[in-house]
């Protein structure tokens, strides 16, 4: 049982040492790659615990700002193959585990 107790400690341990958003793959222009990571990790706070919630958030203010027809995808141990368009995706992990991708298709 101290086993189990230790290793969830490490595990949350390691989870708030990588707090910071790492971009793993995107084709985006740097300033719409700054602001979609900003947007999805102001969204991954602010509805720590419902993912559908920061999903709606990201998808609703890209298409605002960004023109419509964008689609994300938030939460742990998923894999996607997505057609996209050219120079509008990006795929990062935010808090250890939880990745984000967010795609434009037509």
């Amino acid at each position: 049982m101290a086993e189990t107790t230790e290793s969830k400690k490490e595990e949350a341990d390691y989870k708030r040492l990588h707090s910071f958003p790492l971009i793993r793959h995107t084709d985006m222009p740097e300033e719409m790659r700054v602001e979609t990571m900003e947007l999805c990790v102001t969204a991954c706070e602010k509805f720590a615990t419902n993912n559908e919630n920061a999903a709606k958030m990201i998808k609703e203010s890209m298409d605002k700002k960004f023109g419509s027809s964008w689609h994300v995808v938030i939460g742990e141990g998923f894999g996607f193959e997505v057609t996209h368009e050219v120079k509008n995706l990006l795929y990062m992990f935010f808090g250890g585990s939880l990745a984000v991708c967010v795609w434009k298709c037509a």
